[in-house]
């Protein structure tokens, strides 16, 4: 960016510019020692909102000015956080109403880290308001809003990374690099991709009166308006089909996404998908509790399956992906790999996850952090902040983001359907199938409406 010039005579130091010097070379002392502060805003000040914001402020000089989420405490208390963090002290601006926060202040960068349902119209209002994006998988809940969303990245010319950055893990990367990319695994066929997290919140809380402090109008959105049964922070709102796509679209978009970036898979030519609610049917959750979901590809298929009850079949993959090809076996996970060979004579290779606590030490004492995926979202960062820089596409460009996102879409709609279909990213429908065409796009529930896409 032409207002980012470089003063190497003041050039950030610590961990951060060790980062960025071993990510991008001499290049990243460039990245990391801005002309001024990035105008930094955060939509969503939940829990991983904040966890994104904070990787941001590790690697880049920011100021961040505002900050939005419909929860007046949960802002407050976002607001003391941050201002405890940053240089200036200072306290951002304070907002119930995101399109009020793009309207008051000129931004280099929305972070949008709220629930599912919001993503498609909070960032798109965030590129038409002048501001690159990053935001959280999966970045959509049907698959137009997707296809509205790459369209608006591209119209306004702004970088959009979506946050699956497993494709910024070190020990991934690792194992690309060194067993993939050099052909250990000869022919690879088969992949494998699983979760086995008993995370499907599922209770039967009364229903209740809307607390003072939180604007569940603001909130629900566009969304179905459920009756409020509480707070719905952190994973309740997860276990609703109104507000998001499952386990499907929480942890299979990872692994599928990780998937597609380490094969060089695009859009698959058919998904299939069956399963339901099975053994947890005594609350208000409405996700399938097992699924599983083919994505078909030339003489290769990815198959998903997620369990939320039961034990895992290998305790130390219960969320992962596995990659078979004629030479060995890949297993993959955010805290390790290891290849086994076919041929019992050639090495196994172990691969672990890099934490950087003595880098970064305040990571130990934040609130509910990921310590294993730290690292990878501070890559990740970095790897945004350098497709800003040069205008290039991220490495988990909205549009890549996009066919993760609808794949596992598509996976759902084919389960609800029960028949396979075949999504034409071309024509912007299922092949042959109207009725499957017709479910590519939800209602919206007023004051909001799918034209705010455009």
């Amino acid at each position: 960016m032409k207002n980012f010039n470089i003063n190497r005579r003041h050039f950030m130091k610590g961990a951060s510019a060790a980062l960025a010097l071993s990510t991008f070379g001499a290049y990243g002392l460039d990245l990391v020692n801005p002309s001024r502060p990035y105008r930094v805003a955060l939509i969503g000040a939940g829990w991983y909102g904040k966890s994104d914001l904070f990787r941001l402020m590790q690697v880049v000089p920011v100021e961040v000015v505002a900050l939005c989420d419909p929860d007046r405490n949960m802002l407050t208390e976002a607001g003391k956080l941050v201002a405890a963090r940053q240089k200036s002290r200072k306290t951002p601006k304070l907002y119930g109403d995101y399109r009020q926060l793009l309207k008051e202040n000129e931004l280099d960068i929305a972070l949008v880290g709220s629930p599912d349902h919001w993503h498609a119209l909070q960032m798109i209002d965030a590129v038409k308001a002048g501001a690159h994006v990053y935001v959280q998988k999966p970045i959509s809940v049907d698959v137009l809003e997707g296809e509205a969303m790459v369209a608006a990245a591209r119209k306004y010319g702004k970088t959009v990374q979506v946050g699956t950055q497993r494709k910024s893990t070190p020990h991934l990367i690792q194992a690309k690099k060194e067993i993939i990319d050099k052909g250990l695994l000869g022919k690879v066929a088969h992949v494998e991709m699983y979760c086995y997290y008993h995370m499907r919140n599922n209770g039967n809380p009364p229903v209740q009166a809307v607390p003072d402090y939180f604007d569940y109008e603001m909130w629900t959105g566009p969304a179905p308006l459920r009756p409020y049964d509480g707070l719905p922070h952190t994973r309740w709102w997860r276990t609703f089909e109104e507000y998001g796509n499952g386990i499907m679209g929480d942890m299979c978009i990872h692994m599928f996404d990780t998937a597609r970036w380490l094969l060089d898979l695009g859009w698959p030519n058919r998904v299939s998908s069956e399963g339901g609610i099975y053994v947890q049917k005594e609350g208000k959750s409405n996700i399938p509790d097992t699924q599983t979901a083919v994505f078909e590809y030339n003489g290769l298929n990815c198959v998903w399956q997620h369990r939320t009850w039961g034990t895992a079949p290998d305790p130390e993959y219960p969320w992962g992906l596995t990659i078979y090809g004629e030479k060995g076996t890949l297993r993959m996970s955010t805290m390790k790999y290891d290849f086994t060979p076919t041929d019992p004579k050639s090495e196994k290779l172990h691969g672990e996850v890099v934490y950087e606590k003595e880098k970064y030490p305040e990571d130990l004492k934040e609130d509910r952090i990921e310590l294993n995926a730290a690292p990878a979202t501070r890559g990740h960062m970095l790897d945004f902040l350098a497709a800003i820089d040069k205008g290039s596409k991220p490495i988990a460009d909205i549009a890549e983001g996009h066919i993760s996102t609808a794949s596992c879409i598509i996976a759902n709609l084919s389960m609800k359907l029960g028949r396979p279909l075949s999504y034409d990213p071309g024509t912007k429908t299922v092949l042959n199938d109207p009725e499957a065409t017709a479910l590519l796009a939800r209602n919206y529930r007023g004051p909001w409406n799918r034209n705010m896409l455009n």
